[in-house]
Order: C-alpha cells, then structure tokens, then sequence
C-alpha cells in the first residue's frame, strides 16, 4: 500500500511545480507515494493521465485517486489545486474538489481547515452568502462528525468545540437575526445532550480574536476546533492567521484527503517561483492522519 497519493491538480497551474518542491524538501521513501497526473521525475510510481483537456485531466486524476482508495491501495489522498471554471468547460459542474470526491465515495465530506492544533470546521461550503441557510439535522451530523474525527484520528479524548454565531453579535437576542435562537441552540442542547462539549453560539469576530492571539502567541488553544458557518467565516481568519500552514482537509470520507490553502496561480505558474509550505504541511497531515502507519 502506498501511504499518499497525490494528484498534480491543474495542468496550467502550480500544483507539479509545488507537489515536486514539496517532496524534494521531505524526501519521502518512494514506496509511500503515488503520483496521479503529470510525472514530476523519475523517483515515485506515476500514473500518467492524458493531459489534452484540462478540466478532463483535473476529475480523472481524482476519480483514480479514489478508485486506488476503495481497492485499499492507498491510505490517504493529497490534492494540488484545480479551476472550477476548468472542470466546468470540461462538464463537471462542481463547487470544487471536496463535492466531487464526496460523490465519488458516495459519503459524506467536510472541510476541515487545520494549521498545527487551530482547527475550522465550516457549515456551509461554496455558496453565496445569500444562500447560507443553517439547517438543524445538517448541523448535527456535521457537528458529530467533527467530534468523532477529533477522537479518531486526533485522540482527543474530550474534544472541546466552539460554534460560532450565523449574526452578528450572536443575533443580539433576536434583533439581528433569530437562527441562533430557532435553530442552533436547540442543536447544541441536543448534542450537549448525547455528550458533546460544545458552547452556545459565539459572535464570530470575538471567538476568532481571543483564539488567533493565543494561536500567535503559541499559547493552548481554549477549543480542539471550531465550527463556521459560512465560508468566509471560517477561512478568512485561519488564512489571515496560519497562510503557510493552512491545511483543506475532508474527513468523513472512506480516507483522509487534504489539500493545501493555495489556489492554481496561473499568473506565476511556470515561473518556478511558487511557495511549496502549504504544499509541504498537507503531505506532512495526510501522513499524520494515516491509520495505516
């Protein structure tokens, strides 16, 4: 069994060029890595892809990638990035990679933001922000599965979690919006209820200040993670706070699968100047979160 594979992601973007720097800077045993996509050299076992059609090239690399998971031949997943306008020319309408796996696997996934012990967990993934709804049954399922991640494949015995608040300033009692009040704390009772440790619904801006001050300071984090509602909630203050570090991870599926906070860069692809540390922490985390080592 190879421990990772990675897939190269865009064929106009960074993704051989960071996927190649990433594992020169960590020299891996060749037997632990596969390489879906473009052949970066000649030291790991690449499955090779036809590259005339983009976006093509983009969903098969995944849909090998998960193929060799569900025949037990890897252990976790790493991808480089995509273009949702690539995969869409090509005629996978997809918000992005985590929905395409999902539909793969025929699971369940969630994006999981993780950059060393500061973890972001979001609701709600790819939408517009008018479209952001919260929804009590999604809500719980997600918020269960964070926790049974975090005691799985992070041992934590007790995970604590933290939820932030849809509203500004948790809703002000209503005047600002009543999600918190019709819809997430009836979740939390529930889940505070089958034994999850998890707060009332937190005004965004002041759970995220007090959390980022103790992250800067490399001090123990209050919460093992925390839960967004919406995309830029979540992603906003871990990029702002941990760029370089910042692992895209999906849990829920049959293997772990992270991705680094880096987009396809087409402006400085080819250039060789692209930053490989994203790149570098999201091999390091699938080879953490590998059950089979």
């Amino acid at each position: 069994m190879y421990k990772i594979a990675i897939t190269t992601g865009d064929i106009k973007g960074i993704g051989a060029e960071i996927t190649k720097k990433a594992l020169d800077f960590l020299r891996l045993d060749k037997k632990d890595v596969l390489i879906i996509g473009q052949k970066i050299d000649d030291k790991y076992d690449t499955v090779e892809l036809d590259d005339s059609n983009n976006g093509e090239f983009c969903y098969r690399s995944l849909e090998v990638a998960v193929n060799f998971a569900k025949e037990g031949k890897i252990g976790s997943i790493v991808t480089a990035p995509v273009s949702k306008f690539a995969l869409l020319e090509a005629g996978y309408n997809y918000s992005g990679q985590t929905e395409i796996l999902q539909e793969l696997f025929n699971k369940k996934a969630e994006m999981l933001f993780i950059a060393d012990d500061f973890r972001v967990m979001l609701l709600t993934r790819h939408l517009a922000l008018r479209d952001v709804k919260i929804d009590a049954k999604a809500m719980e399922d997600k918020i269960l599965r964070l926790n049974k991640f975090l005691i799985d494949y992070c041992k934590i015995k007790n995970p604590k979690i933290a939820l932030c608040a849809l509203n500004p300033h948790a809703g002000e009692n209503g005047m600002l919006g009543d999600e918190e009040i019709k819809v997430m704390l009836p979740t939390v009772c529930k889940l505070q209820g089958v034994g999850i440790d998890i707060t009332e619904p937190k005004s965004a801006d002041a759970l995220f200040a007090s959390v980022g001050k103790k992250y800067l300071n490399g001090e123990k984090l209050h919460y093992d993670a925390i839960v967004a509602c919406y995309h830029d909630q979540g992603l906003c203050p871990v990029k702002a706070l941990a760029f370089d570090k910042t692992v895209n991870t999906s849990i829920g599926l049959d293997v772990i699968r992270t991705s680094p906070s880096c987009g396809t860069a087409y402006d400085i692809a080819g250039k060789g100047i692209a930053n490989p540390s994203s790149m570098v922490e999201a091999i390091k985390l699938a080879y953490k979160l590998n059950k089979t080592l």
